[in-house]
């Protein structure tokens, strides 16, 4: 007889039972014995959850099932964001900073980071000094320079946070998105502008009047020397006779049909 089968004929169902339940255990035993890593990933080998200094390589790995289990962490670029950062100016002023950092972990060292930090690496570590990097730059500026400066203040923020986390964790790129300052730091910086260019708009106009009122006198002291001229030549061509002289050039030829009793004549005959 079969050996599912009884002599009456009937299945043995604790058998069949079993038979699938141990194929089910080989195969689950079977593929759990294998891990794919993928691209941009390293596979982190813990046995009985212990790190035991192997790290797998992208692609299909081999492992003890039950013992041993496989942590997946990307070694690409990933992106931390912190919109709000409060933090004081050299001069006092509350400013709330907006970051954003790229990271990469360093795939010789990913064992070394889940040891220390588990996979909570950037709650512990990244954020923490993020904030302290942003806090202690800003500190070094006034509001002012922090605008002036921006990327002066960028710079230094991302050279102090190098300097502050981890060899193992790789800043590859930090961005000061935003500043905002309080409404009354704001309202201050406005109306300085506002003052500004009213001080600029009325030195123009200052500068403006200036040549107008230099342009007038160059013109008057022009008409001045013109008319002393004329008056030396008159005196020059003989005073009165000149004058008359230069009335017969304009004159018309005619003469007047009037003329009242002490009046001079127009042209003296003599």
């Amino acid at each position: 007889m079969s050996y599912f089968i009884k002599e009456d004929g009937r299945p043995k169902t604790g058998k069949i039972v079993g038979h699938i339940i141990g194929e089910l255990v080989f195969l689950l035993l079977f593929f759990s014995s294998f891990s794919i890593v993928g691209a941009g990933e390293r596979g982190v080998l813990l046995t009985w959850g212990a790190f035991n200094g192997t790290v797998f390589q992208p692609g299909l790995n081999l492992k003890f099932p039950i013992a041993q289990s496989v942590i997946k962490m990307s070694v690409q670029t990933q992106k931390i964001e912190i919109e709000k950062s409060e933090a004081y100016s050299h001069d006092l002023q509350l400013v709330d900073i907006h970051s954003a950092t790229n990271y990469n972990l360093d795939p010789l060292e990913v064992g070394k980071i889940y040891q220390q930090y588990n996979l909570n690496f950037e709650s512990k570590v990244l954020i923490p000094n993020l904030e302290a990097s942003v806090k202690q730059t800003i500190a070094k500026y006034t509001a002012e320079e922090l605008l002036s400066k921006r990327a002066e203040v960028q710079d230094a923020i991302q050279e102090d946070l190098k300097q502050a986390v981890p060899s193992v964790f790789v800043i590859t790129k930090y961005a000061l998105v935003n500043e905002d300052f309080s409404n009354a730091y704001e309202q201050a910086i406005e109306a300085k502008q506002v003052a500004q260019q009213n001080a600029e708009k009325a030195n123009n106009e200052l500068k403006k009047a200036k040549i107008d009122a230099e342009a007038r006198i160059a013109q008057a002291k022009g008409e001045a020397e013109a008319i002393r001229i004329q008056a030396e030549a008159i005196q020059h061509q003989g005073g009165a006779e000149y004058v008359n002289l230069k009335a017969i050039e304009k004159w018309n030829g005619v003469l007047p049909q009037y003329m009242l009793k002490d009046a001079t004549p127009f042209v003296n005959i003599k």
